[in-house]
């Protein structure tokens, strides 16, 4: 009797830093051989946008040769509009996986609040799709992206070989070390860490103030199971995520209370 051939996984794959960033080139080449790779994303930066949405404007969507013969579209929607229409207008059904990267700059600690390239993967897993978000810790535009290619590789690969979580979300961070530095893989809690941030204000030649956003980063989380340990010792971080943002202690402490009933 002959044997069923195993059907080929889709993995959709977005970014926020622009379809013709060199991460999501990078992502598309490490995974390409795994399954059908589709590729949507945003036609410029994005950045920062977090959860963002596009509303009161309509969105833009084209096809693109990008990636040789991997469907490509750029859209001039958010990371997670390049979710949403991905599923409902490229796709026309939910991918298997879903890809979000490589980010150019780390996405760990705090930064996953405002992380477009988390969000996305995060849309993705509200709508029970299976999703990792990749930063490289460089955001030099000719970062080395080996180690990176390398990681997405074997994470991916080991995760389409198991039966997923339909929520499965992970942050991954990789450090930007040569090959031979990097220790292997940590699984980690996300640090307590965050920018101590200042405006730096200024006056442009008509004499109208403006402002530029800066800060220092702080670690105020010393553990060894953190991302940011675990970066800083040339590990790869991954830390799962999940959208629910219940404070569960806080809950059962609060219906203990007499005075909020």
């Amino acid at each position: 009797m002959a044997t069923k051939k195993k059907k080929e996984p889709v993995i959709l794959i977005t970014n926020d830093d622009g379809i013709t960033a060199p991460g999501i080139k990078n992502l598309v080449e490490a995974v390409k051989e795994l399954g059908k790779v589709v590729v949507v994303a945003p036609d410029k930066p994005q950045s920062g946008m977090g959860h963002a949405i596009t509303i009161g404007e309509p969105l833009r969507m084209n096809k693109v040769d990008i990636f040789g013969n991997i469907e490509a579209w750029q859209t001039s929607g958010t990371p997670v509009d390049c979710v949403k229409l991905a599923v409902d207008k490229v796709l026309h059904r939910k991918p298997d996986i879903c890809l979000s990267g490589i980010n150019h700059g780390a996405n760990h600690s705090i930064n996953v609040i405002y992380s477009g390239t988390m969000s996305a993967a995060m849309e993705a897993s509200i709508e029970s799709i299976p999703s990792i978000g990749f930063s490289l810790l460089d955001f030099n535009i000719e970062a080395d992206f080996t180690a990176a290619r390398f990681y997405v590789y074997k994470i991916v690969s080991a995760l389409l070989q198991q039966k997923m979580d339909k929520h499965l979300l992970l942050n991954v961070n990789i450090p930007a070390v040569n090959m031979d530095q990097i220790k292997g893989v940590k699984i980690c809690k996300q640090a307590y860490a965050k920018y101590e941030e200042d405006f730096d204000e200024r006056k442009d030649p008509q004499g109208k103030k403006y402002y530029w956003l800066t800060g220092k980063f702080i670690n105020f989380d010393k553990g060894k199971d953190t991302d940011v340990w675990a970066l800083k010792n040339n590990y790869v971080s991954v830390v799962p995520v999940q959208f629910d943002l219940t404070n569960y202690t806080l809950k059962k402490q609060l219906e203990k209370n007499k005075f909020l009933k």
